[in-house]
């Protein structure tokens, strides 16, 4: 069983679309983290170092030694979803990042958690480009990772979370429901028991359909002023949980 989780990565790891009053997010890696705090007999501390908008560049220079530092038992690392949506992006360059946090990792005796993103790609505009890449990630992390030491989580191949209920209105993050299977997914593959309510959760209420005009106003077109400007929704924010905290189950 594990004490220390420390999460790492972009906005799927923040916990975008799974939104709590006041503002804030919630998402798997919180939830994940009050799993294993109810499954075990002693205390469970969780930090939280994501931050949206990151490509996994930024995500490895700036997070890594900070999520080491705080000497978890289990590193949880995600990302490369925003640098599949880039114009170009080299797989390998991906997988590669993401091979040294595994390595740096493993030389500290840390546990790794690896993900996948769910697969947004069946509802949005340029989806198979999306999707070809996608799979291609998925593939070389299944390569990759299956090793000692590490944990995959496979969310690409969830089939079931490519259904639309999982999604929040912007279409490419999860929303609360997505969020929960995320988690149990996780957890499942970690071999943690999973909080039973969380099976006989209900399904989110359906999201209004937007006209087409409307969903690119309001969310395609500020994404693309921000890659024309070399801005990101993250610039300013800081780590979502930057230390280590007592998980509180009641």
């Amino acid at each position: 069983m594990f004490h220390r989780f420390v999460a790492m990565g972009d906005s799927f790891t923040e916990g975008v679309g799974d939104d709590l009053p006041g503002g804030q997010v919630r998402g798997w890696a919180d939830l994940v983290a009050l799993g294993l705090a109810a499954a075990s007999a002693h205390p469970v501390s969780y930090a939280n170092l994501a931050v949206r908008g990151r490509l996994l560049g930024p995500i490895v220079a700036e997070q890594l030694e900070s999520a080491l530092a705080l000497g978890p038992d289990l590193l949880s690392i995600c990302g490369g979803g925003n640098d599949v949506m880039r114009p170009r992006v080299e797989i390998p360059y991906v997988v590669d990042l993401m091979r040294q946090v595994v390595d740096r990792a493993e030389a500290q005796g840390v546990h790794v958690l690896v993900l996948s993103g769910g697969n947004p790609s069946h509802h949005l505009p340029l989806g198979y480009l999306m999707r070809r890449r996608g799979d291609q990630l998925a593939d070389a992390a299944r390569a990759a990772f299956d090793r000692p030491g590490v944990t995959l989580v496979d969310n690409w191949a969830d089939s079931e979370l490519e259904h639309r209920r999982f999604w929040s209105v912007d279409k490419l993050h999860l929303n609360a429901l997505g969020h929960t299977r995320v988690a149990t997914n996780v957890l499942a593959e970690l071999g943690v028991p999973v909080p039973v309510e969380w099976l006989d959760a209900p399904a989110a209420a359906d999201e209004q359909v937007q006209s087409t005009t409307a969903y690119y106003r309001e969310f395609v077109l500020p994404w693309i002023g921000r890659r024309l400007t070399g801005r990101s929704s993250g610039d300013g924010r800081p780590p979502k949980r930057p230390t280590l905290e007592p998980v509180d189950v009641a």
